[in-house]
């Protein structure tokens, strides 16, 4: 008798839900999908004829050959970094805000109006607060906007702050081609440059913004380790039903969380569009992808404020350096973008791990429940 027929085949293997792993095991598995990304890049790498160590040579090399190396990957690091901050107490609600990138934008947006239109007669420092003010407001008010309609219709908050990503993108190609459009620029598409007491100060050659992340890293591990807020946001990642048995309010947790969340992004994208890297203008490219990448990093970093740093600094690398050995091979631009795309799948692998695992049966207990099934006998 066919014992597909009968209902008595057993698979080899099945899935079943993982014990809750430790955050050192949790880092040693995404540790594992580094090391397999870094092989699988190197494969890739491989087959368009180079070297796979002398190509990650040159990446590493390429990051501090020179002091304007190191520079340029500042740049790349401080922005990504704060992105990936503003991220963390969001995810650690399990609120899975994917659109950094978007109140990054508002953030910048925001602040460039300052910059464009307020009067010419407020001095450097009163102006650079007030651009930060507006900044964080611009992203804060763009994140509690996916917040209000999650805690008031339950709407599904990946899909809503994704789009609202792409909503913030397009206000600036309004902005840019419509009301903010500089007269001066010959009939060219583009925002006027920011007059310079609206310049971010730099600190041994460098925007100060590096000062900004290293605060921000401080005060989110004293927040969410030491604070009640920090408390009530693991508790509500924990168990919501939890949060609410205790007496929390859990809406207003998600949307103070969200604030949070959205203010230090905002908070980026008016350093960002303040400062050197961007020629002191608000721009299509002004996010630069770095809400999407913060992703990466803070899976990585396994939402711990501190090794964000270290993961951040890494991929900054594999971005500034991939430049390098681009140029140095040859090779296409897209070569970095499809590296840290092999890092994200792997990550997304080892998420699936961190939650299931794989039981394979052995034969014997294969042939053991086929016999033991009705009809077993019978083939």
């Amino acid at each position: 008798m066919n014992k597909a027929a009968t209902g008595t085949h057993m698979p080899r293997f099945h899935i079943v839900k993982r014990v809750e792993m430790t955050r050192g095991e949790i880092f040693i598995l995404n540790l594992y999908a580094v090391l397999i990304a870094i092989v699988a890049g190197g494969i890739l790498i491989a087959c368009m004829g180079i070297n796979p160590v002398s190509f990650y040579g040159t990446v590493i090399v390429g990051c501090f050959r020179s002091a304007l190396s190191v520079k340029s990957l500042i740049r790349i690091v401080i922005p990504l970094l704060i992105a990936s901050i503003a991220v963390i107490p969001a995810f650690r609600m399990k609120f899975w805000n994917i659109g950094g990138e978007g109140q990054f934008i508002m953030g910048a947006v925001f602040a460039s109006y300052v910059a464009l239109f307020f009067p010419e007669g407020i001095p450097h420092l009163p102006l650079m607060l007030l651009m930060a003010i507006a900044g964080i407001i611009g992203g804060g008010i763009w994140a509690l906007i996916p917040a209000f309609f999650k805690c008031k219709f339950g709407t599904n908050e990946t899909l809503l702050t994704l789009m609202l990503n792409y909503i913030a993108l397009y206000i600036i190609q309004y902005l840019r081609d419509g009301p903010w459009r500089d007269p001066a620029a010959g009939g060219f598409p583009k925002i006027a440059k920011f007059p310079e007491r609206a310049w971010l100060d730099q600190l041994f050659g460098v925007d100060i913004s590096w000062i900004v992340a290293v605060l921000l890293v401080i005060f989110m591990t004293i927040y969410l380790k030491r604070t009640k807020h920090g408390y009530e946001i693991a508790v509500v990642g924990d168990s919501v039903n939890t949060a609410r048995y205790a007496g929390m309010n859990v809406n207003a947790v998600i949307m103070r969380t969200m604030f949070l969340s959205g203010a230090i992004a905002g908070l980026g994208g008016m350093l960002q569009v303040s400062g050197e890297a961007t020629t002191h203008t608000l721009s299509m490219g002004i996010a630069g992808g770095v809400g999407f990448t913060a992703i990466v990093v803070v899976w990585l970093a396994n939402l711990s404020p501190i090794t964000t740093v270290a993961v951040a600094t890494l991929i900054g690398m594999l971005d500034k350096g991939c430049g390098v050995a681009e140029s140095t091979y040859g090779l296409s631009s897209a070569v970095s973008d499809i590296l840290q795309g092999i890092i994200l799948f792997t990550v997304l692998g080892a998420m699936f791990f961190t939650n299931y695992k794989i039981v394979f049966r052995s034969k014997q207990s294969i042939k053991s429940h086929t016999a033991a099934a009705p009809g077993g006998e019978n083939k």
